[in-house]
């Protein structure tokens, strides 16, 4: 099936359910194209990572003309599914118009909260590795899993990021994401209308190999609407009125100096019809 068919699809389905939540139609935000765009740096711990937590980056490269490139931190612990995760990751961030970056042959083995304390020297050239990209590319924000992200590999990249951000001496913004388990302190709520989240959907669907042994691409809408109703009220605070639209991600954005964190970004709630633009990442 075409990309356009997947996403005819995956919008009819989302504007029904939009509709039972009593999300208004589609709000479209003008472009708004900055001088020099940004460029931000997905680190996934799995591939598919990139399209969970994707609506940020995908609504500044549409909105802001921001670069968007995927880090493929690890291809799975599988080795015999490693070369098929690759192609997969890679006609994702296709769908998703993100580039995708390999980490190494075959990603990085080993990638958890304990690994620098088991195999200190592999946990070094790790950590050298993901410094030396960041420094390369320079990112004006980092997207990664938060810290207690219920994953062994979602809170090793957390580790790894964060030392190899200091390693960079980066000034920077973190994007802290959630899947596995919830965030204490999320500050911002960024909706995806219909459009872009049937793009983020139909991404996913192209981890075949991992929608096969869990087909969990269709309970992502209802992970986004969810996310609505917690975010609402976490970043607005607790009692106020909820957003009036259907499917949103939550993050934590927190600002970087020389590599260390300087503070939490204000709370900002962006509904789709206010084009995102590097003045979210200023505090």
């Amino acid at each position: 099936m075409s990309l356009e068919a997947d996403l005819a699809r995956w919008r009819e389905h989302l504007t029904r359910f939009a509709a039972l939540l009593g999300d208004p139609p589609d709000r479209h935000a003008p472009p708004d194209q900055e001088p020099v765009p940004g460029h931000c740096l997905i680190f996934a711990p799995h591939p598919d990572d990139e399209c969970i937590v994707g609506a940020l980056p995908l609504r500044l490269q549409q909105e802001a003309g921001w670069r968007v490139s995927n880090v493929a931190v690890t291809l799975g612990s599988d080795p015999r599914r490693r070369a098929a995760r690759w192609a997969e990751v890679q006609d994702a961030c296709q769908v998703l118009g993100f580039d995708c970056i390999a980490v190494g042959a075959d990603g990085l083995s080993d990638v958890r909260p304990d690994t620098a304390e088991r195999a200190p020297a592999l946990w070094a050239a790790h950590v050298g590795a993901i410094a030396t990209l960041l420094d390369r590319h320079r990112p004006a924000l980092v997207v990664l899993p938060h810290a207690l992200d219920d994953n062994p590999s979602h809170r090793g990249v957390y580790r790894l990021v964060v030392e190899a951000v200091a390693q960079a001496q980066l000034d920077t913004v973190l994007a802290h994401t959630e899947f596995w388990s919830t965030q204490a302190s999320p500050n911002t709520l960024v909706q995806t209308g219909i459009a872009d989240t049937a793009r983020l959907i139909a991404a996913l669907e192209r981890h075949t190999g991992e929608i096969a042994r869990n087909p969990y691409h269709l309970r992502l809408p209802a992970f986004l609407a969810d996310t609505v109703r917690r975010g609402g009220e976490l970043v607005l605070g607790a009692g106020e009125a909820p957003p009036d639209f259907a499917f949103a991600t939550l993050y934590r954005l927190v600002a970087c100096r020389n590599g260390h964190p300087a503070g939490d970004l204000p709370r900002h709630v962006c509904p789709a019809d206010r084009a995102l633009t590097s003045a979210l990442l200023t505090r």
